[in-house]
C-alpha cells in the first residue's frame, strides 16, 4: 500500500519502511509522529483521493535524525551603490522511516520502542549516579560569562561622540549603527583597518570584506578632511 502525504508545504509519495527527509517536526530520535494530512492512498489500481484530505487516514513515522539540509547562499548586490550582502541557510530538517498506512479511523500499533529501551537504561544509571547529577547543576553557571564575552564589541570605541559614517556610500543609518555598536564609529579607524580587521568584521557582521574595503577608502578621504 501507498499513500500520498502532505508535510511542510510539500507532497511525498510513501510506502511501509520508506525513509525520507521532510521539513522540521518536533519529537526525539525513536519518536513516532502522526501526519494526517494524506491526500489519497492505494494498492495497485485502487486509489482512494481525498478532497482534499481522506478522512480517517493516517501515516505514522518514526524520527531517526533530526538535522539540517545542504548551505544555501543568498548573495544580494545594488548596481551603483556598493552593496553586497551575503547570507547562508541551512533548513532543518528531520528524516523519518514511515512505519504504517492507517485507514478508516485505524489507531497506530507501533510505538516509540527505542525511546522506551533509552528510558529503563537512563532509569539504574539515575540511581548510581546521585552525587554526580548535583555536579551538573553547578556546570551552567559559567555560561553567563561566555554570553557576557561573546556580548562584548568587536573594537575598543574611541572617545568622544561617533562621526556621521552614513557619509561612507554603502553605509545606511542601519549599517552605521551596527558599526558604532562593534566600536567603529570614526573615519580615522575604518581607514586604519588591517586585512585581518576586515576579516574579523566580515565574518561576525553581514558585511562582506571587498564591501568594508570599499569603505577603507572611501574613510582615508573622508579623514583627511
Amino acid at each position: 500500500m501507498f499513500a500520498v502525504i502532505k508535510t511542510g508545504g510539500k507532497q511525498y509519495r510513501v510506502a511501509a519502511d520508506d525513509t525520507l527527509n521532510i521539513e522540521r517536526v518536533a519529537g526525539e530520535v525513536g519518536d513516532i509522529v502522526e501526519i494526517g494530512n494524506v491526500l489519497a492512498f492505494g494498492e495497485g489500481d485502487k486509489v482512494t483521493l481525498g478532497t482534499p484530505f481522506v478522512d480517517g487516514a493516517m501515516v505514522t513515522a518514526e524520527v531517526i535524525e533530526q538535522g539540517r539540509g545542504p548551505k544555501v547562499i543568498a548573495f544580494k548586490k545594488r548596481r551603483r551603490q556598493n552593496s553586497r550582502r551575503k547570507r547562508g541557510h541551512r533548513q532543518l530538517l528531520t528524516t523519518v522511516r514511515i512505519s504504517e498506512i492507517l485507514t478508516g479511523g485505524a489507531k497506530p500499533s507501533k510505538k516509540a520502542a527505542a525511546k522506551q529501551a533509552a528510558a529503563k537504561d537512563e532509569a539504574p544509571a539515575k540511581k548510581a549516579e546521585a552525587k554526580p547529577a548535583v555536579e551538573k547543576k553547578a556546570a551552567p553557571k559559567a555560561e553567563p560569562k561566555a554570553d557576557t564575552a561573546a556580548a562584548a564589541p568587536l573594537f575598543k570605541a574611541p572617545k568622544g561622540e561617533p562621526e556621521d559614517l552614513t557619509q561612507i556610500k554603502g553605509i545606511g543609518p542601519v549599517a552605521a549603527g551596527q558599526l558604532i555598536e562593534q566600536g567603529i564609529a570614526t573615519f580615522a579607524q575604518i581607514a586604519k583597518l588591517s586585512d585581518k580587521d576586515i576579516a574579523k568584521i566580515d565574518e561576525a557582521m553581514p558585511f562582506s570584506a571587498e564591501q568594508i574595503s570599499d569603505w577603507r577608502e572611501q574613510a582615508k578621504e573622508l579623514a583627511k578632511k
